[in-house]
């Protein structure tokens, strides 16, 4: 378990996210709150400056939404 001065330090780096990127943020609050059922595949590309772009994709397993189900019950 998280110690208190560790916890909000997490929850004010969020927070933090959350400011510095709001689209993305309420994107993956959307894609969340909706669920993400086993079997959905998740993909994120990442395009360096001067690079070309790098793909990866996952297909959610049970074990992936127990862990989101964790993360979850930790927000204050």
């Amino acid at each position: 378990m998280m110690n208190p001065q560790a916890m909000m330090q997490f929850v004010s780096a969020i927070n933090t996210f959350k400011n510095n990127h709001p689209k993305f943020a309420s994107f993956i609050e959307l894609v969340i709150k909706g669920g993400i059922p086993e079997g959905s595949v998740i993909e994120i590309t990442v395009t360096r400056p001067g690079e070309d772009p790098i793909t990866a994709n996952m297909k959610v397993l049970q074990s992936d939404l127990e862990l989101m189900q964790a993360l979850k019950d930790m927000k204050p």
